[in-house]
């Protein structure tokens, strides 16, 4: 039974766990106020068989203060992360957490620039699997494989941009920032050097994506909302280059395209004094 992409519903995961041909599933859970939350959640109550994957640990590299909050790792260390938990080129992967895949996008997004095609996002996260009766376990990470090959790097499917280019492209390509309305218009600030925009941005909330039962609106819905933000090149951010993912398996989930990530995004941008802000 094939992995449908970029969404599984938990009916269908469910189904697909039952075959030979299982997918990994990871969970993704965290929270930035408290970064150790995401593993007591998962200890309390995941998918059963899952996996795990902590957003500042295994999903993010080494910050110097001016590359932004989560930069990306290497991309072989990444390899060797997924790789201990068992993901090889043709393992089909299903993410998922507890924010409405606030966390989960990032995983899939940085999959595919591993190059890796078969990655699903659980819609509606754990509450969906636990409305369709899925199994659930508890207990801490399993700890990852001693000895494991790397997950094979391939053709990232996915682009990015660094903020030297991007400040030369401005005003050539379109900009998404996926922060709250709040944030991005420069009236609070909680986590950045400064408060603001980068010039030329729109604004894009990714909480916008979900529907009230927090899954992800039907495509043609999604479409409709986001297809005045097409263009040739689609650039999205937001505070360090984890919700913009949201706003990228939207736009794949409305059939416009995969976009391109600034990783840095707001937090590297706002650190450098040089690079010019908007507010408003």
């Amino acid at each position: 039974m094939p992995l449908p992409t970029p969404l599984v519903d938990a009916a269908t995961l469910r189904a697909l766990l039952a075959s030979p041909s299982a997918p990994v599933v990871v969970d993704i859970s965290f929270d930035l106020a408290d970064p150790a939350l995401g593993e007591r959640q998962y200890a309390e109550a995941h998918v059963e068989g899952a996996r795990y994957l902590h957003l500042e640990r295994d999903l993010s590299g080494a910050r110097t203060g001016r590359n932004g909050r989560h930069p990306l790792p290497a991309r072989d260390a990444f390899a060797r992360t997924v790789g201990a938990l068992g993901i090889g080129p043709s393992t089909a992967v299903v993410v998922y957490d507890r924010q409405g895949a606030m966390y989960a996008a990032r995983a899939w997004w940085m999959l595919r620039w591993l190059g890796h095609d078969d990655v699903a996002v659980l819609d509606g996260g754990l509450d969906a699997w636990r409305a369709a009766g899925g199994t659930l376990a508890s207990g801490a990470p399993p700890a990852p494989r001693p000895g494991a090959t790397p997950c094979p790097a391939g053709e990232p499917r996915v682009a990015t941009i660094d903020a030297d280019t991007l400040a030369r492209r401005l005003g050539a390509v379109r900009l998404v920032d996926a922060r709250a309305p709040e944030r991005y218009r420069g009236e609070v600030e909680p986590l950045d050097a400064k408060a603001g925009h980068i010039p030329g941005a729109v604004n894009r909330f990714f909480k916008d994506n979900l529907g009230a039962d927090g899954r992800f609106k039907p495509a043609a819905r999604l479409r409709d909302e986001l297809g005045a933000l097409a263009a040739p090149v689609v650039v999205h951010q937001c505070g360090s280059g984890v919700t913009a993912c949201h706003n990228l398996l939207a736009f794949e989930v409305a059939g416009l395209g995969s976009g391109t990530l600034y990783p840095g995004s707001w937090s590297e941008w706002s650190a450098d004094p040089s690079r010019p802000v908007a507010v408003g």
